[in-house]
């Protein structure tokens, strides 16, 4: 065999190599990517059934409610629409109603979201972009609907 062949050979083998291992670590980030939605954003049917998701919001006021274990309920909202949320686990400290919260996990089979995690936010000033930006988007689709019914009168 030429030294040519073997040459080419080798590049063919190494192309080879390259694309497996491209395509596992593609398949790999698919696999572990978790996307952010709005509560209009899964009422609306746009969040994965069978894949991690996070939803974030504010904790509507007068919505926590703790179970005998450590199962705790209570409703994301984005002022337009609103998403139960049921989390077994130990809240984070600064986790409080009316706050802005993240939350990851699956939606569950009856609608509620089943969070695996819950993220708060870090002081009173702070809240998350996605969750600022999922209000304002939020806010701006109430007050487009709203002119839209006054006009329709």
């Amino acid at each position: 065999m030429k030294a040519r062949h073997k040459r080419l050979g080798l590049i063919v083998a190494g192309l080879g190599v390259l694309a497996v291992a491209a395509v596992l670590v593609f398949n790999a980030l698919g696999n572990n990517l978790s996307y952010f939605f709005s509560p209009t954003e899964v009422a609306n049917g746009e969040a994965p059934k069978d894949h991690v998701f996070r939803l974030g919001g504010l904790v509507k006021p007068g919505s926590v409610v703790r179970g005998k274990s450590l199962t705790v309920t209570f409703v994301v909202t984005d002022n337009a629409k609103e998403m139960p949320v049921a989390y077994t686990g130990i809240l984070p400290d600064l986790f409080m109603e009316g706050q802005g919260v993240i939350t990851q996990g699956r939606l569950g089979a009856d609608g509620t979201f089943v969070a695996d995690e819950v993220l708060a936010k870090h002081d009173e000033n702070y809240m998350p972009p996605e969750v600022a930006e999922a209000l304002e988007k939020a806010h701006n689709e109430g007050v487009a609907g709203a002119a839209a019914t006054e006009a329709a009168k």
